[in-house]
């Protein structure tokens, strides 16, 4: 009998808390392993469930880390955790906008979270990212009075990300704008 999602996730997160790479690798695909155990935050302190029958949370609660995560996302398959997301430390303003345009790229919306908040990643992904569509040029990020704006300039426009935070408490992308020629 397959265990639940919930049971193998949780295995997996106290074998990291133990450090126990042996363990984990019990429950968890090489990948997902490594991911884990190069985690730069304290230890989430809440279990927040699953939802579609294998998408596990753990979040923090007294802790503000950047991105949507707010956390670990364990993607749960059979008895093993396939995948790991992560809020994510990024030191530059252009980590946190590239990570997000590669996930949109990608069709990853986990991965988006991990450079950018539930309000960025929710109006970047409201539309798919076409291939055969324009070709986007990133242009770089300036520092303004808010933080940073990062753009990704287009044929007849812009799309802008606006960065927060800093370098040492990571940068994430709290809002997408866009403008037209």
């Amino acid at each position: 009998m397959k265990p639940a999602p919930a049971t193998v996730a949780r295995k997996l997160f106290d074998a990291w808390l133990r450090r126990d790479r042996h363990a984990a690798s019990r429950v968890a695909t090489a990948g997902a392993v490594s991911t884990i155990f190069a985690y730069p935050f304290r230890a989430p302190n809440r279990f927040a469930g699953c939802t579609g029958g294998r998408d596990c949370r753990f979040v923090h609660t007294s802790v503000n880390v950047p991105g949507g995560l707010d956390g670990i996302l364990m993607v749960v398959s059979g008895s093993k955790v396939v995948k790991v997301y992560e809020s994510r430390h990024l030191v530059t303003p252009s980590a946190a906008a590239t990570r997000l345009f590669q996930a949109w790229r990608a069709g990853d919306r986990y991965r988006g979270l991990e450079a950018a908040t539930n309000k960025a990643v929710t109006k970047l992904f409201f539309h798919r990212y076409d291939p055969r569509g324009v070709a986007y040029m990133f242009q770089g990020c300036n520092r303004d009075a808010k933080g940073y704006s990062c753009a990704y300039s287009y044929e007849g426009g812009a799309m802008f990300m606006r960065v927060g935070g800093s370098k040492a408490r990571g940068y994430e992308v709290t809002s997408i704008g866009y403008i037209a020629d």
